[in-house]
């Protein structure tokens, strides 16, 4: 299984326990996770993951 570098914003270094954080694997598809349940992960592939960016860029909220 390949080892996955999870990052997260720098306002959740300060002892936030509840961030989103995201490692991109070999495919170069984004797998993202809570910090508090890192065994529930959901995995988007570069289109996928292009239209979210977009769509959070826009303004659109979730």
């Amino acid at each position: 299984m390949e080892q996955l570098n999870f990052v997260k914003p720098a306002q959740c270094e300060s002892g936030t326990s509840n961030c989103v954080e995201v490692a991109i694997d070999a495919k170069l598809n984004r797998i993202v996770r809570s910090s508090q349940r890192p065994g529930e992960q959901v995995m988007f592939d570069q289109t996928e993951w292009a239209t979210f960016v977009a769509s959070v860029q826009a303004g659109q909220t979730f």
